[in-house]
């Protein structure tokens, strides 16, 4: 199976075509290292506590600079340990530098079926949705790695079926959670306000929260996207499995006309 990564040893991973990045093929796509740094958090977790383990319930990253198509390293720490809530911190570098750090909550698992219900909006259907082909409008090999289904709302608002084909990381079992964060990243493309070749709008940082693991291969997004007058937007999502909603994602944009 074609994958994202291949780990090179315990701490060092390479990117394959499949993460070449949407504004340049050169640079990876942020996407897939988000779910790399999920799955590494969860390993070092579940290595320190096999007994009684939490699940990463808020992932919040922020891009401090663009990884080339190169080997990188990636380092762990425990930054608030605890018995039933933990931050973890991962951080990516290339050559030296720390170009992407996830920063993690932990939280231990209660059963709370007795009380649980969502208000946040359900997706439609992945079947009464087009099939979309984001490689009509960006370039890269992570956006050719995707199929998708897609409702086109408005300009900024568009709701999204998407499902990675290769696998997060070759030869290793990942979970739907670092699945799934691999993929919220593709957001910020699904609901353009503008096309690329009118203005730039990286964004610098995302976060998650999740509030149950995801279930199947297909993931949704409930997608807006807003510009400020000042260079600045917003990306935010309503995220889904084929069941309903299970959390939400936040994207900061800094928006720079051609």
């Amino acid at each position: 199976m074609t994958s994202y990564f291949r780990r090179l040893s315990e701490t060092a991973f390479a990117p394959t075509a499949h993460v070449g990045g949407a504004w340049n093929p050169e640079e990876q796509h942020i996407a897939p290292m988000f779910g790399l740094l999920a799955h590494i958090a969860e390993l070092e977790h579940a290595a320190r506590r096999p007994d009684a383990p939490l699940v990463l319930a808020r992932a919040s990253y922020d891009i401090l600079g663009v990884i080339p198509m190169d080997a990188f390293e990636v380092d762990t720490r425990v930054v608030r340990a605890g018995r039933t809530i933990e931050l973890v911190e991962v951080t990516a570098r290339h050559g030296g530098r720390a170009a992407v750090t996830l920063r993690g909550w932990m939280l231990q698992q209660h059963d709370t079926r007795a009380i649980e219900g969502v208000q946040l909006p359900a997706m439609p259907a992945r079947e009464t949705l087009p099939s979309w082909s984001p490689d009509d409008v960006w370039q890269g090999g992570a956006i050719r790695s995707i199929e998708a289904h897609r409702e086109f709302v408005d300009a900024g608002r568009s709701r999204c079926w998407i499902r990675p084909v290769p696998a997060l990381l070759a030869d290793e079992e990942v979970s739907s959670r670092a699945r799934m964060l691999g993929m919220v990243d593709f957001a910020n493309g699904i609901a353009t306000r503008v096309l690329p070749d009118v203005a730039l709008y990286p964004n610098v940082d995302l976060t998650a929260s999740l509030f149950r693991e995801p279930a199947g291969d297909w993931f949704g997004l409930d997608t807006s996207v807003s510009f400020g007058a000042d260079g600045v937007g917003l990306t935010e999502s309503v995220l889904s499995d084929a069941t309903g909603p299970l959390g939400t994602s936040s994207q900061t944009l800094t928006v720079r006309p051609r």
